[in-house]
């Protein structure tokens, strides 16, 4: 995925209580890296650790700020990368904005459930000493602000204004119906562009800014009349900002909503429509969102529709289905780089696409030499020497100083016996392989790795061990095919090798 500098997160907005809480069961995240559920494919929710985040972030370089905001309650988003190459999007908070992590923890585990295409979803949080953090989905094409009012080479033409509005009030009303019908301070910055240039809803507008902090910090000439009153989000407020974003795209310009009121009552519809656009739009479509805007900003909530009622209206107005959004956006597609295998992962897999080390040593700790049956290791009687003995009584020294997590003396054991020469054995290639990257030594243990796979070529063990390897090595476009090749032989393997 590409790394353009005002993507997913450019706010301007205060957002809500979270914390954390270490007594839940909360999965920890210790590797830095992201595992996708398998139904829907985006990002499992978790915790990240504070070093990670760091680390993908650069430790948090002023020129990944992709947006910052908020006076009361101040907040940076930066892009950063973890080490599967997955592009992430991660809020900083002060510890003032949040001074109980519990709190912040429970708000973002609430949010975390919500998982849509429509939406950049929240795929994680970290509470770390005073370090306050939410992390979301990366995405790479700006923000509709950018879009409407920033553009420099197009403007966004009306098939695609239309795709916009009717993509979030899909979100929205998602979101309802999973009971999270709040959203904070709906507005142009908060619709961004995935990869594909598909518009999605900013995750970070279903929280306040702070546990304390006001649900919206734009000019209050945008801002719900009853949120004037009394200080309160409703669901009805979140129409009202629907009905601001829908003026965003029908004037390309942010026009207050009793300025456009007006002008609706007048009739003027013409005046209120953007120029950039040159009359290229349906008078008809254009009337019916004129329509849905002054629905939805009426003064009184009740009388707004239902975010279904968006969804409803908006549905039958998309003219270009079959056109991809990037086209229609004007950009070119950009492409994630491969992080995690399409397929399920098994738990070997799992562990190699985390690179979680401690997970590896325990199962081939488990699996034991089981896997070296489908070699040939047959020896004559001549062969059953005093070195033979030798040899395999420095495999099983190895092998308890692997167990005991004594890794340099395992490597000298198992190469005792790999030099011997007599006999080979993949299963201690990749043990050796993964005591070279505890030692840190990623070339010796990619050189392992791939010997494994000459004595047993279709050993899946051999293929993670490379995919691990070469992550170390920064080489993770590779590390991601080999995870890959991995999880296809493993597949195969089960199904007995009846296809792949």
């Amino acid at each position: 995925m590409g790394c353009c500098s005002s993507s997913i997160l450019a706010e301007t907005h205060p957002e809500k209580d979270h914390k954390k809480t270490h007594q839940q069961q909360h999965p920890l995240n210790p590797s830095g890296s992201i595992v996708l559920d398998p139904a829907t494919g985006i990002p499992s929710f978790c915790e990240f650790s504070f070093p990670d985040l760091r680390t993908a972030t650069n430790n948090f370089s002023p020129g990944n700020i992709v947006s910052e905001s908020g006076e009361k309650a101040p907040n940076l988003v930066y892009k950063g990368r973890l080490q599967n190459r997955r592009w992430i999007a991660v809020k900083k908070f002060t510890k003032m904005a949040w001074p109980d992590p519990k709190q912040l923890a429970e708000e973002a585990w609430g949010g975390g459930k919500l998982r849509h295409k429509k939406l950049a979803n929240l795929i994680g949080y970290c509470c770390d000493g005073d370090e306050r953090l939410l992390v979301a989905e990366y995405m790479p094409n700006d923000t509709l602000a950018k879009h409407l009012f920033h553009w420099e080479n197009q403007t966004i033409e009306w098939a695609m204004r239309l795709r916009v509005a009717l993509y979030i009030a899909e979100a929205l009303d998602y979101c309802s119906s999973e009971g999270r019908p709040l959203y904070h301070d709906l507005n142009a910055y908060r619709v961004l562009f995935d990869e594909d240039g598909d518009p999605r809803l900013s995750c970070f507008g279903l929280m306040k800014n702070s546990r304390d902090g006001k649900s919206y910090s734009t000019n209050l000439a945008y801002t719900p009349p009853e949120y004037l009153r009394n200080g309160r989000v409703t669901p009805e407020s979140v129409i009202y900002s629907f009905g601001t974003v829908l003026l965003d795209l029908l004037s390309g310009k942010h026009i207050p909503p009793s300025h456009a009121i007006d002008m609706i009552r007048g009739k003027n519809i013409t005046l209120l429509m953007d120029s950039h656009l040159e009359g290229n739009f349906s008078t008809e479509e254009a009337t019916v969102v004129v329509g849905l805007a002054s629905q939805c900003l009426q003064y009184e909530p009740r009388e707004r529709p239902s975010t279904k009622d968006l969804v409803t209206t908006l549905a039958p107005l998309q003219t270009k289905p079959d056109v991809p959004s990037y086209v229609m956006l004007g950009i070119s597609k950009q492409e994630e780089a491969p992080a995690t295998p399409q397929r399920p992962l098994s738990p070997m897999g799992e562990a190699c696409s985390r690179m979680d080390l401690t997970a590896i040593h325990q199962i081939l700790v488990m699996t034991h030499y089981k896997d070296d049956e489908g070699t040939n290791n047959e020896l004559s009687f001549q062969e059953w020497t005093q070195q033979m003995r030798d040899m395999l009584e420095s495999r099983k020294r190895g092998d308890f100083a692997f167990r005991d997590k004594d890794f340099k003396t395992a490597i000298d054991c198992y190469s005792q016996f790999i030099d011997v020469g007599t006999m080979v054995s993949p299963t201690v290639f990749a043990r050796r392989s993964l005591c070279f990257l505890l030692c840190d030594q990623p070339d010796a243990a990619l050189r392992d790795a791939m010997q494994a796979q000459c004595v047993y070529p279709d050993w899946p063990t051999a293929f993670y061990m490379q995919s691990v390897a070469l992550a170390k090595l920064d080489m993770h476009n590779d590390a991601a095919d080999m995870l890959n090749e991995a999880a296809a032989l493993e597949e195969k393997k089960q199904r007995g090798g009846k296809g792949s």
